[in-house]
């Protein structure tokens, strides 16, 4: 499983199965994968070629009196039952690089 970190690396990577003709499915998270999220990457792998995954903690998605701290995080836990799974790619980008200043 590839594992890549800046939003330039994943068009890269984007582009380059699709110019070999490779559908791609892709799966969004947030991380702290579960059942659900892995069930996604099996119905990826029966319509797609290849499958990326993102696991990114999105300070957007919290409203003013949640905490973004809190929120549960095990990236090598999520590594792994990603490669368990069959991931092709897996995106973990941080705040910096998804929200350049």
């Amino acid at each position: 499983m590839q594992e890549l970190t800046s939003p330039k690396e994943m068009r890269e990577w984007s582009r380059a199965e699709r110019a070999r003709g490779r559908r791609i499915g892709f799966v969004p998270t947030m991380g702290f994968l579960h059942e659900g999220h892995l069930r996604l990457v099996d119905r990826a792998k029966q319509r797609a070629d290849r499958v990326a995954m993102s696991i990114f903690v999105n300070p957007l998605q919290f409203g003013p009196t949640e905490d973004l701290a809190q929120y549960p995080r095990d990236l090598a836990r999520d590594r792994t039952l990603a490669a368990e799974r069959g991931v092709d790619c897996l995106f973990v980008p941080d705040t910096a690089a998804m929200y350049p200043t």
